[in-house]
């Protein structure tokens, strides 16, 4: 996948005061290979996947550790093994997290732009946007796992793994990987898709004396009939951070994040519309020197598909951050761009 978006920021506020900014630049996607691989054994079938994402939009000095020249940063996502059978799957290697991997990727902005600010250093960053993390939900890091996933009866499917463990720091303990699982639910009925999911997050770390107990839950519905789509997603958790579920983000299990992202669209010949509201609630915020704040992000956005490889997109984006009450920071962003996929 290859997309480039042109985008106009204004913004009202923030760490960096009052500016305008046009880029050239990635959308909440990076640009992409993915190669996936096959064999049949006896019983078993054997897969494997590994896939590169590329930052095009990290090249100037002036974004700090991200000004490498014309050496773009490449992301490996993804490598695991497969193996599935009567039983299921079991998965090896990296992918992304389980907890809140539904909520992004029901995600009507996947293939979009989605929110940037200063306050999250977005505005600017070397890489992409933000979609709706930390602003809906929050971001399932890709990570080393062993994860199971059992077959599909009659639309239910479960499943759970083990997650190298975050580190809120390098002289931490932990005794135990991390838990993620997932509970997916799918059924079609009368020309009605209906989508509901589940998830959990758990992981204890000791650091300087004191226990750091990171938990979690996310879930959402999706349901479909005609050419409108129409989703809710949330999260709730402790001991993570605003933006990633992830414990290495904060300090102490006094962090706090509740979001919940709301979405409609409609589709009709090759024009996909879209509305969509998100926000995030943290307490005791490390981004912000241990403040409350709030996240919320507002998006209009259409969606034309040229063919069934090149995606244009136009997107209008209204990001607002309040710390302690107070307005803090207000960013609107225009985005235009087109998607090639293959």
């Amino acid at each position: 996948m290859i997309n480039v978006f042109y985008t106009q920021s204004s913004v009202d506020g923030g760490p960096m005061g009052d500016r305008d900014q046009s880029r050239v630049r990635m959308g909440f996607l990076p640009n992409w290979i993915g190669f996936n691989m096959t064999k049949e054994a006896g019983d078993l079938k054997l897969g494997a996947r590994s896939s590169f994402w590329v930052t095009v939009n990290d090249t100037d000095v002036f974004r700090g550790a991200e000004g490498l020249g014309t050496r773009s940063g490449i992301d490996v996502r993804q490598f695991y093994g497969t193996v599935d059978g009567d039983f299921g799957q079991v998965l090896i290697g990296k992918d992304f997290g389980l907890f809140s991997r539904s909520n992004i990727m029901s995600d009507e902005l996947l293939l979009g732009h989605g929110q940037v600010s200063d306050t999250l250093g977005l505005l600017d960053g070397g890489n992409v946007s933000f979609g709706n993390i930390g602003s809906g939900y929050v971001y399932p890091f890709p990570v080393a796992q062993i994860t199971y996933r059992s077959p599909v009866v009659s639309g239910l499917q479960f499943a759970g793994g083990i997650m190298d463990p975050s580190k809120p720091d390098s002289a931490s303990s932990e005794e135990m990987p991390r838990f993620e699982t997932e509970l997916t639910y799918q059924r079609d009925l009368n020309g009605v898709a209906f989508k509901t999911w589940i998830g959990g997050l758990y992981q204890s770390s000791e650091s300087g004396g004191s226990n750091v107990d990171s938990r979690g839950v996310s879930g959402g519905v999706n349901v479909k009939f005609g050419g409108l789509s129409l989703t809710a997603s949330a999260v709730d958790g402790q001991g993570l951070g605003t933006v990633a579920g992830l414990s290495n983000l904060v300090t102490s299990e006094n962090n706090d994040v509740q979001g919940y992202l709301t979405q409609a669209s409609y589709t009709v010949g090759a024009n996909r519309f879209v509305l969509s509201y998100g926000e995030n609630e943290s307490s005791n915020d490390p981004l912000l020197m241990g403040a409350d704040a709030e996240y919320a992000n507002s998006a209009v956005a259409l969606f034309h598909d040229v063919n069934e490889n090149l995606k244009l997109v136009a997107e209008l984006n209204r990001t607002e951050v309040t710390v302690g009450g107070s307005d803090f920071e207000d960013t609107d962003t225009i985005a235009v761009g087109a998607v090639l996929t293959w």
